[in-house]
């Protein structure tokens, strides 16, 4: 080995590897030091580090065959061959300088890395975070609408940036007043850097403060900012603060994200003050939200007219009051159409204009294809809209595309995980594909968020019936139903045949119950009597409801979900179902 050692000092291999070393490590930081400033492609930091590692080896090779000398490169000569007066190896002073300044070049620029390094960040070091709710420091309770519509608005043009993972607004609301520290939070969802604003006044003029912090590897404040700036250009200033941050962040925008940003809007103050409004109360799901954030768009439309945002809105309205039944079906869907129509002549790339489109296209129309391609152009203009997921896992639920409705299911929960109708939605397409014991999973996290969330009414049962829990199913079937059991039957007696003769029973009792009200002019839900007759395994019988189901309302945006795999597995030798799906534009195979 000291023989070898000295061959390698000989033929100045050790000098190479020291001098090739250093020269490649200055390399790599000027490339990743000057790759912003100059806009330089952002794999050639990559491509610089391969072509120098495949480089290495052959300089080796080379200084070991060849040698440099005054006379120009010779071919280095075996030890064998060296007179013995040359054995004594005299490196030239050229060799020793560049290799001792090598040495310095080297521990010098590990030294920075070392002391500097944390300073800033390098691309790639934040590729998810979260927006946190802004803080309300006006001094006016009244404002935390507007604080809650900035935080949203916030949310969703932030979510636009490809590369970017941006949590949901109901998941960031979450931490509205928490004692977690920074790394705390982001270790909860996995993100690597945290939004912080506050609204610090909120009249004539906006004052904004933005800090953005990364948790690791201790909490450190990588960059703050102080607006100020005219209400009617807050849109504006929103576009400005979006692109500091994604520079703060290097995160590189595309180039149809670079041109939206540099788009100038002015909105009238009293519109943005009703428009923000409109989508603080648009995700609280009630009745009385939804009208409080219909007036909101109405009056933002009023004032400016030819502002899209307000009209994409009220079509979000529409689809989400549709989809819960709520309200006249001609009104709700005229409110879908009429401002959908509007906002894509305003603005073609509008994302919720896009996902409500979807919507309408799928549990409207029936046109797959058409809700197909608008899901996956909103998911393309923001990839980080977690109920653009959830609602295209629920099309290829129901196209029983079940690789790909995980897929985007799975998106949609870690997106906006303390979302309980995310959640939900979720639960359904876990169901859907037989995967029961996690369906169960996240509908008890929802239920532990949200226990009265209208969507989770009555999923519990459908998990349970997944699982072939039967108990525990008639346990909450009868926490929903016993009132209608005793007033069409005897409930108790329900009771006892469910735990004497057992689930059958119980199912052939309730079901002829349900049909003797329907041929006494009771109401009941003819949806009731068919779940009695697809648990006994009486397809024909159970068609006769689901026929009534379509003909009550051949647009019940629940029909469709009878195609999903568990129904269709047990149900697809059925002829009278198979005309059904067709009559949906459903596949029958």
């Amino acid at each position: 080995m000291s023989q070898f050692w000295q061959e390698l000092k000989r033929r100045r291999v050790i000098h190479v590897i020291t001098v090739y070393a250093s020269a490649a490590f200055v390399l790599i930081e000027l490339v990743n030091n000057l790759s912003e400033p100059l806009n330089l492609p952002s794999n050639l930091a990559t491509i610089v580090i391969i072509v120098l590692a495949v480089g290495f080896p052959l300089a080796i090779v080379v200084s070991w065959l060849y040698d440099l000398t005054s006379e120009g490169i010779e071919k280095s000569k075996a030890l064998s061959e060296v007179r013995e007066e040359e054995e004594k190896i005299n490196v030239p002073n050229a060799w020793k300088i560049a290799t001792i300044i090598s040495f310095v070049v080297i521990i010098g620029l590990v030294t920075i890395n070392i002391v500097m390094g944390t300073r800033g960040l390098r691309p790639g070091d934040v590729q998810s975070l979260v927006i946190l709710p802004f803080d309300n420091f006006t001094g006016d309770d009244q404002l935390d609408w507007v604080a809650a519509g900035m935080h949203s608005s916030l949310i969703g043009d932030m979510g636009r940036i490809g590369g970017l993972r941006v949590l949901g607004k109901t998941t960031s609301k979450a931490y509205e007043e928490t004692d977690l520290t920074a790394a705390e939070i982001a270790n909860e969802h996995n993100v690597d850097a945290l939004v912080e604003p506050t609204l610090t006044c909120y009249g004539e003029m906006v004052c904004i403060e933005i800090r953005v912090v990364t948790p690791y590897p201790e909490e450190k404040v990588l960059w703050v900012e102080s607006y100020m700036e005219e209400k009617s250009q807050l849109l504006n200033l929103s576009n400005r603060i979006i692109k500091q941050i994604a520079e703060e962040i290097r995160i590189e925008l595309s180039p149809e994200m670079v041109q939206r940003l540099a788009e100038s809007r002015t909105v009238d103050p009293e519109a943005l003050d009703a428009y923000l409004k409109g989508i603080a109360y648009l995700d609280l799901f009630s009745g009385e939200s939804w009208f409080v954030a219909i007036e909101s768009f109405e009056k933002a439309i009023e004032i400016e007219p030819d502002w899209a945002a307000p009209y994409a809105g009220l079509a979000e309205v529409g689809t989400y009051m549709n989809q819960a039944g709520f309200g006249p079906e001609a009104d709700r869907i005229r409110m879908v159409y009429e401002n959908l129509n509007k906002a894509f002549e305003l603005d073609p790339n509008s994302t919720e204009a896009h996902q409500s489109n979807g919507i309408t296209a799928a549990w409207v129309e029936f046109d797959w294809k058409k809700a197909e391609k608008e899901f996956l152009k909103a998911i393309e203009l923001n990839p980080s809209q977690a109920r653009s997921h959830s609602f295209y896992a629920h099309v290829l639920s129901i196209l029983r595309r079940t690789d790909e409705a995980l897929h985007h299911g799975k998106i949609s929960q870690e997106l906006d995980p303390e979302n309980p109708f995310t959640l939900g939605l979720y639960v359904v397409v876990l169901m859907q594909s037989g995967i029961c014991d996690k369906a169960l999973f996240y509908l008890e996290k929802a239920l532990s968020i949200d226990p009265d969330h209208p969507f989770l009414y009555g999923t519990l049962v459908d998990v349970y019936i997944c699982l072939g829990d039967y108990e525990k199913v008639f346990v909450e079937g009868k926490k929903m139903h016993y009132e209608r059991w005793d007033r069409l039957g005897d409930a108790e007696l329900l009771e006892e045949i469910f735990y004497e003769q057992g689930y059958i029973a119980f199912n052939q009792e309730l079901a002829r119950i349900y049909e003797e009200a329907m041929a006494n002019g009771i109401q009941v839900s003819p949806e009731f009597v068919y779940g009695k007759y697809f648990t006994l395994g009486k397809y024909d019988k159970a068609m006769d409801y689901l026929e009534i189901i379509y003909e009550e309302n051949n647009r019940n945006p629940g029909l469709p979900y009878y195609s999903a795999k568990p129904i269709y597995d047990r149900m697809k030798g059925n002829q009278r179902y198979l005309e059904l799906l067709k009559k949906m534009n459903l596949p029958i195979d």
